[in-house]
């Protein structure tokens, strides 16, 4: 007997189907988006959120007056993620709601490749967070920094580098580090580098 069930299709939110509508059209210049997250600890099934950063990258150029921040009212507190990323639940910075900055992102990145270091970790969060609004999963093309370094070593795929280190490495100041917008800029200014030495 075939499970009555098995034909029903999903209705998903309106700003999920706005966000798909990105990657409907294709734009002559392709835009990367640096981004990262500071969250309440590594467990995404559990943790969430606390603030993402964000800036866009055209024509291997930052684009300084495109990007992106916000912080999110703090459901869940971790009192021992504080002296990482110095966010406080009852802090002084303007807090969204957690559908309110995911909207927000999305319609920050539309399309856009996206740009981390072990943006793995990051995507997965986001994709969680998606999930409890009933929506899908991130779309966007990713590339990751600690993988760029490695093909341009040649290392193996479990020797990882971590931010700091390539921060040494291509002497790139490490202006607020471990806050979500400070984290997308030294990434976006890590890609650059990398993506001249690699030739793409």
């Amino acid at each position: 007997m075939k499970w009555p069930f098995t034909n029903i299709i999903k209705e998903y939110p309106s700003f999920w189907k706005d966000y798909l509508a990105f990657f409907d059209t294709k734009s002559n210049t392709r835009r990367y988006v640096a981004f990262d997250c500071e969250t309440t600890g590594l467990d995404s099934k559990e943790d969430r959120i606390l603030s993402i950063g964000a800036v866009a990258i055209v024509n291997n150029q930052i684009i300084i007056n495109d990007y992106f921040e916000v912080f999110i009212s703090q459901t869940i507190f971790n009192a021992s993620s504080v002296p990482i990323h110095g966010i406080l639940k009852e802090g002084n910075e303007e807090k969204s709601t957690e559908k309110e900055a995911l909207i927000d992102f999305l319609n920050f990145i539309k399309d856009a490749t996206l740009i981390g270091h072990h943006t793995a970790f990051d995507i997965e969060m986001i994709n969680e967070a998606l999930n409890r609004l009933d929506a899908g999963k991130l779309k966007n093309q990713y590339m990751d920094t600690d993988i760029m370094y490695q093909k341009l070593k040649h290392f193996p795929a479990e020797q990882h580098t971590s931010l700091d280190e390539l921060c040494t490495i291509f002497k790139i100041r490490k202006t607020d580090r471990h806050t979500s917008s400070g984290d997308a800029y030294i990434t976006a200014l890590l890609f650059l580098k990398l993506k001249r030495k690699l030739g793409i």
